[in-house]
């Protein structure tokens, strides 16, 4: 028998339809990247969010362990609240400048490390408690008035605050307890981290952080702010 033969012939791809099958490939590419990538990488944010914030706790936890050891040994009165001339930070704290209550802590504290949030960008770790030590070396406000018989007062805590959306400024805060007080986006993604006079720290959002001012109970707080 003779071999058959076809009168159909192979075609070539035209240029244009090998550019058009490149493309439609680049694209699934991309596509199963993103599907693979981008989880990761929210996940890997989130995580790194949720491990400053738990690093910003401990920080307060322990400033708030070193309040009420300085408190002890000093008339049950915090650093706010004794004369510099006793040894405190009384007029440097009026003024609004929260360095040098922190500085009379110097033996209680140990190290300036657990004054600056690891969510502050805008800070820097001191290396020792001594001269060149300012507020550029702290992320926490004091609160002035924060004693044992209140025990709701604010005592220290994140200092990224808005009021009615303008971010404070530092120095002394006068914060009406019916302020429209909120949080700033830079450091715990619109959240932050208060201590109160009792030792214990709460993470709270701007509504949360209002109703913790409330709780007070006092006309007026006032926190120095680096």
């Amino acid at each position: 028998m003779k071999p058959r033969c076809s009168n159909q012939r192979n075609r070539a791809l035209t240029l244009t339809e090998v550019m058009v099958s490149v493309a439609v490939v680049c694209v699934l590419a991309g596509v199963a990247y993103l599907a693979f990538h981008r989880p990761k990488a929210v996940h890997r944010i989130v995580h790194q969010n949720q491990s400053s914030e738990i690093q910003c706790v401990n920080n307060l936890k322990q400033i708030g362990l070193a309040f009420r050891i300085w408190e002890g040994d000093n008339g049950d009165k915090m650093p706010m609240r004794v004369p510099a001339s006793k040894g405190g930070a009384m007029e440097p704290a009026a003024k609004g400048d929260v360095a040098p209550v922190f500085r009379v802590m110097a033996n209680e504290l140990s190290t300036p490390r657990i004054l600056v949030c690891p969510a502050d960008a805008d800070r820097d770790v001191a290396k020792n408690f001594n001269a060149g030590f300012d507020n550029s070396h702290v992320s926490y406000f004091a609160g002035l008035d924060a004693a044992d018989d209140n025990p709701a007062m604010f005592l220290s805590g994140d200092d990224n605050f808005a009021i009615g959306s303008r971010p404070v400024k530092s120095g002394l805060l006068l914060l009406a307890t019916n302020a429209p007080i909120s949080w700033t986006a830079t450091r715990h993604v619109n959240r932050g981290n208060i201590g109160l006079a009792d030792g214990a720290v709460m993470t709270t959002g701007s509504s949360s952080l209002r109703q913790l001012l409330v709780q007070t109970g006092v006309a007026t707080n006032r926190l120095a702010l680096p």
